[in-house]
């Protein structure tokens, strides 16, 4: 790999500075049950309802991601840092052993799913765009759990961060 050049480095100094929710995308169907760790997803339009989900082609679930191409946006909250970095390969945990969790609901909704997530947006992969290392998955939503009083976990200044939900004065 080589060195970054100037402008690399200076993005990804400011991408640092820029908070974002963690999530955990998982998957499952013909292709294989998989879940990675993501920072980079948002909302694209409520009518009709989508989002986009980026992914570095790289990534041992991106093929197994769209080849399904069905997936679930698990949104963390500030209790599951532990899964935040067992889905980003920060705690050496096997593929295999990342669902055996009883946090997970392997059997309701065709796609793992988080118990206790801040949300759970179940969907369908309708297009993708690649641009550099990153597949833009753009996602219709079919189903959206929710669950308040978790709080939220970030990504900020490249450590994760746990927020309350009491507003900021």
């Amino acid at each position: 790999m080589s060195e970054p050049t100037r402008a690399q480095s200076d993005f990804r100094a400011a991408m640092a500075n820029l908070s974002a929710a963690v999530n955990v995308v998982t998957t499952d169907g013909p292709c294989g049950r998989a879940g990675m760790t993501v920072s980079a997803a948002c909302s694209v339009t409520d009518a009709p309802p989508t989002l986009l989900v980026c992914v570095n082609r790289a990534s041992r679930s991106h093929a197994v991601l769209v080849g399904n191409g069905r997936l679930c946006v698990n949104v963390l909250a500030g209790e599951h840092e532990d899964l935040a970095r067992h889905f980003a390969g920060a705690a050496n945990l096997p593929p295999a052993e990342r669902f055996t969790d009883a946090r997970w609901d392997l059997t309701g909704y065709g796609v793992p799913v988080l118990r206790g997530a801040a949300a759970a947006v179940l969907g369908r992969i309708r297009g993708r765009s690649e641009l550099g290392s990153h597949s833009v998955l753009f996602v219709d939503v079919e189903q959206v759990r929710t669950q308040d009083g978790g709080g939220a976990l970030v990504y900020f200044q490249r450590r994760f961060h746990s927020l309350g939900t009491q507003p900021a004065a």
